[in-house]
């Protein structure tokens, strides 16, 4: 089968089409022909040697598929639905960029009937991770006000989506207009250019505080992000793209507000954590896929010998929503 190979610490014209055996499959595992894969900043930061995929895993980048099932492991321990030929999407821990990958079972969902496989391909991560944000991480409660950073990211597309759905009120920053007006059309009640406002005034002339921040950014947001909180409010971090360290914590803010800050990934996650969040995500709102009132915010569309340029874009924040990768 043919795969997209990397060197840890490669650059991104360096990823190239190469050749390797199909995937073996284990107990409660299906072999899947990929159709299209969805690109994420972890494939960068891994493709850069600082972020290995878990010990036992595939090496092949690429944590989200859809395609169709070619192989179904004789030893099944749970009750699937699944057949030969179905079509499915969901997550993997490694392996997503290549014409074959080995998926847990209870890691797939069914594709919806009305989309084309580039378009499953852009939701199960953005989608997964921003329910785990919303609902497993937090327990948010409709009424509350949400802030997003990095609003037109792939997963503050699906955040707001998810938000406003359960009946929130939801403030994003970005910096561009461009990116600001798709939040907007998304269903964001409050936009903030953060290159030309300061998001903590924007916030405080509106609302009277949040009770709720998902945070993409780190670095000297800690602060003011908890000077926005409500009491008993709460700050989730996904990534840190402002930087590892963050500016000195106001313990008398923190304490204040009787604020939680946590962070939380989703790859390294137990295998029996990801079904349970599946499983959650796909009674919640998968047939609002085929209805239509949730949608995968779709940039662009790669063929896979061009996945270096992708990675281009992802790496120069020239993105609003998902890119993804087909073969």
């Amino acid at each position: 089968m043919q795969y997209i190979k990397h060197q840890n610490g490669c650059a991104p014209e360096a990823l190239d089409i190469n050749q390797t055996t199909i995937p073996e499959l284990a107990a409660n595992q299906v072999l899947v022909k990929v159709a299209c894969f969805g690109l994420n900043r972890a494939d960068t930061l891994q493709r850069q040697g600082k972020y290995p995929a878990p010990p036992g895993e595939s090496d092949i980048l690429g944590l989200e598929v859809s395609g169709t099932i070619e192989q179904i492991h004789p030893q099944q321990t749970t009750h699937d639905v699944f057949k030969f030929g179905d079509k499915v999407f969901g997550l993997v821990a490694g392996g997503g960029y290549a014409e074959y990958v080995a998926v847990n079972t209870q890691h797939l969902m069914p594709a919806p009937a009305k989309m084309d496989m580039a378009q499953v391909a852009g939701i199960a991560e953005c989608f997964l991770t921003a329910y785990q944000a919303l609902f497993i991480e937090n327990n948010l409660q409709p009424n509350q006000h949400v802030l997003i950073h990095a609003g037109a990211s792939g997963v503050g597309l699906a955040a707001i989506q998810l938000a406003k759905r359960h009946g929130c009120s939801v403030a994003v920053t970005a910096s561009s207009q461009r990116k600001l007006d798709l939040c907007k059309q998304v269903g964001a009640d409050l936009v903030i250019n953060y290159q030309q406002q300061d998001f903590a005034v924007e916030i405080a002339k509106h609302w009277k505080g949040c009770d709720l921040i998902i945070d993409f950014v780190a670095g000297d947001y800690l602060n003011r992000n908890l000077k926005l909180l409500n009491i008993d409010g709460n700050v989730l971090y996904l990534a840190m793209l402002a930087g590892r360290y963050a500016d000195k914590l106001d313990m008398a803010l923190m304490l204040g507000k009787r604020a939680t800050v946590k962070a939380s990934t989703l790859r390294n996650r137990s295998d029996q954590y990801k079904t349970h969040l599946i499983s959650a995500f796909s009674q919640a709102c998968l047939a609002d896929f085929d209805n239509g009132k949730l949608f995968p915010n779709i940039d662009s569309k790669f063929a896979a010998k061009d996945i270096g340029k992708a990675h281009q874009r992802l790496e120069s924040n020239d993105t609003m929503g998902k890119l993804i990768g087909c073969w």
